[in-house]
């Protein structure tokens, strides 16, 4: 009836900051070109995601997978810290 895991965006990211309880922001790099000019620009996207432990830390690589709504500006969920910062 709902999502399924197959249909849900996940990106891979770094923390850059964990000051919030049960949320940190991870900074999400991404590599576009120009629509004109067709340079390639680097895009940082900075997200908010649930940590429900609160076991990441800033540096951390974390994946992230999007779920519903858990607030205002939180629509993303820590599934796996990936490299420790």
């Amino acid at each position: 009836m709902g999502d399924t895991a197959s249909n849900r965006h996940e990106w891979v990211g770094r923390v850059v900051s964990n000051k919030m309880q049960k949320t940190v922001v991870v900074a999400v790099d991404r590599v576009v070109a120009h629509p004109m000019y067709k340079k390639v620009l680097r895009r940082v996207t900075k997200l908010k995601a649930h940590d429900e432990r609160s076991e990441c830390k800033v540096g951390d690589q974390v994946r992230m997978i999007e779920t519903r709504p858990l607030s205002k500006e939180k629509h993303w969920r820590v599934v796996e810290i990936l490299k420790r910062g």
